[in-house]
């Protein structure tokens, strides 16, 4: 779990958990929008596909980003 400030952060900080997890030997990442993506080998190849999924999400037009 993080327990950092991040940048423009007041207050507490609010409860952090890791995107990425494993089912049996498969690993998934999930959005803060509640989708789950996978399975993936490893956990490296999570991470891949995450960054792959916020490159695109970062490119949607400001009224097509998933909120």
């Amino acid at each position: 779990m993080d327990t950092q400030s991040r940048s423009g952060e007041e207050g507490p900080v609010p409860f952090r958990s890791s995107r990425f997890f494993c089912v049996g030997s498969k690993w998934y990442f999930t959005t803060r929008e509640g989708f789950d993506s996978g399975p993936f080998s490893s956990r490296e190849r999570a991470e891949v596909g995450l960054k792959r999924f916020l490159h695109v999400v970062r490119m949607l037009p400001e009224e097509k980003k998933l909120h």
